[in-house]
């Protein structure tokens, strides 16, 4: 048989995941199932939104001390518990979901090689991630900050660091998505259970504060924080807020720019060892 030109196999894989997302992206954004993603995602936005329609009228009432409860928010709730289970929701159902189905055997079925179905599902997953948690991020710096009147927020988001907050917070929503998603997609493929290795890598991210400096830095919070334009703030009395108080702990962040790199070299590995594993991946319903 005569080999396939590379630039023909490339086209035909470039098609064929664009089908396969195309397919997964009407299952992820209308799946019933998935409606508790959407109210993860967007419930920052009610305590934020009561901020401003119930003001405290109080002499801590002000922009910096909201830019701090945005960053408390955003840490300690949105990246290691929003989006953290979003990504559980989506991506570890994309191989094990459709086992549970019975329906991963029609993608086995057809012509289409193993690690171009991966990175398929990994995409369709990762674009349903960005646009929700994403655009849940957007959505929750007016929410945050409307009530402060016009001109002040012009001078913060124009004149002042307002507009950089905004987009290391989005770029952070996004590396979360790719770096949570592509471990809970290989959860999906490596385990008949991925609720296990999800609950083993949220105690590992839970306890990251507590780690060697090396050892922090196999992690996904921890280069996601370094990314963060505010630390995490700390709670404030002596007997209040102690779960809180065991995750702020001073990080060393690492340069912006490094916690991308790493954070997308760290998820190019998982979805690339996810592929190849792909390979040897067997259907069998009745043992599930």
């Amino acid at each position: 048989m005569t080999p396939q030109p590379v630039a023909h196999n490339w086209s035909l894989w470039g098609r064929q995941i664009l089908a396969i997302m195309r397919i997964d992206l009407r299952k992820t954004f209308f799946s019933k199932r998935g409606l508790w993603i959407y109210l993860l995602a967007f419930s920052p936005e009610i305590p934020m939104v009561g901020h401003w329609l119930i003001p405290t009228h109080g002499p801590q009432d002000t922009l910096g001390q909201d830019v701090q409860i945005f960053s408390g928010i955003f840490q300690f709730f949105y990246l290691r518990i929003a989006i953290f289970f979003g990504c559980v929701g989506i991506f570890s159902n994309l191989f094990r979901g459709e086992m549970m189905d019975k329906s991963l055997h029609y993608y086995m079925l057809a012509p289409v090689r193993r690690e171009v179905l991966v990175v398929g599902k990994f995409l369709s997953g990762l674009t349903a991630a960005i646009v929700i948690f994403g655009g849940s991020t957007l959505l929750q710096f007016p929410a945050m900050f409307w009530h402060h009147g016009r001109e002040l927020m012009n001078a913060y988001m124009f004149q002042g660091p307002g507009l950089s907050h905004l987009a290391s917070y989005f770029v952070a929503s996004v590396l979360a998505c790719i770096g949570y998603g592509s471990l809970f997609l290989a959860a999906g493929v490596l385990f008949r259970n991925p609720l296990i290795p999800a609950a083993g890598l949220l105690v590992w991210e839970g306890i990251n504060g507590f780690l060697p400096a090396l050892l922090k830095k196999i992690s996904v919070i921890y280069w996601l924080q370094s990314i963060c334009p505010i630390p995490m703030p700390a709670p404030q009395g002596n007997n209040k807020g102690a779960l809180l108080q065991l995750l702020v702990i001073d990080i060393d962040p690492a340069p912006a720019h490094m916690a991308v790199i790493n954070l997308l070299l760290i998820s190019t590995f998982v979805i690339v060892w996810a592929a190849l594993r792909a390979r040897k991946l067997e259907i069998a319903y009745g043992t599930d």
